[in-house]
């Protein structure tokens, strides 16, 4: 089982992850490999190119391994906001840069998808998640083993959402708690999972099946997915950037 740290800062959660195993050859009623996904998380974009290094850095100390010690480093590619996808690239290129591991870009839709799945069993998922300015991302997946894309990522309107409808369809993400009207007559929002939002714990469980499908890319070529034009970084995010590198060497 490979190690995995992840880093999640699309949305107004930031969040860490480290997928790591322990031998539990020697503790009765434990398999020979216990694997432990190992969590941190703070709220509020305002702090998060500030959060992000210093849950790394207990995350690893907790685990009592070093960065050296992980086979890549996943993130939250997008989409989501400007800011925090930028962020999470940013210093999972500065800590891959140091450490030199390769990075697994991973979709925040497909993360969600994988949070319900967890929660409900739901193999069929529409993930919906605010994109501010009267809009949302949102993807549908369905679970054959592994998740495949029904509808593609994509920006719209609330009222533009259409998925395939299916039986045992499941929604969730804060898109239908930022728009409620827009989405009261739609048939796939009954019981949807509103407080459902892109996480470091999914993005550490999908990097195992993404490394070993050889999708991780060198840190250089990591990039994050737009579906709104890009804009430049900000001095707070060339700050936690710089520092990733810094504290990866």
């Amino acid at each position: 089982m490979p190690i995995i740290l992840a880093i999640e800062t699309s949305s107004e959660l930031a969040s860490c992850a480290l997928l790591n195993s322990a031998d539990g050859a020697d503790t009765p009623g434990l398999p020979r490999v216990l694997t432990r996904v190992l969590t941190r998380e703070s709220s509020g974009v305002r702090t998060h190119s500030q959060s992000v290094l210093p849950m790394v850095q207990e995350l690893l100390r907790d685990a009592g391994i070093a960065l050296a010690d992980c086979d890549a480093i996943a993130f939250g590619a997008g989409p989501g906001s400007f800011t925090g996808v930028r962020t999470a690239c940013g210093v999972a290129q500065g800590l891959a840069f140091g450490a030199r591991k390769p990075v697994l870009p991973l979709v925040t839709l497909e993360a969600m998808a994988e949070a319900c799945r967890a929660r409900t069993g739901a193999s069929d998922v529409l993930a919906v998640l605010d994109a501010r300015m009267g809009e949302v991302y949102w993807a549908q997946y369905r679970w054959t083993g592994a998740w495949q894309a029904v509808r593609a990522p994509a920006l719209s309107a609330p009222g533009a959402v259409a998925p395939e409808m299916v039986e045992g369809l499941t929604a969730c993400g804060n898109g239908f708690a930022a728009y409620p009207e827009a989405f009261a007559d739609a048939p796939f929002v009954a019981g949807a999972h509103s407080d459902i939002l892109p996480h470091a714990r999914e993005f550490a469980v999908l990097g195992v099946a993404a490394l070993a499908a050889g999708r991780a890319v060198p840190a250089d070529e990591a990039q994050p997915l737009y579906l709104r034009n890009k804009v430049a970084y900000t001095s707070a995010e060339r700050q936690a950037i710089n520092a990733a590198r810094a504290e990866a060497r």
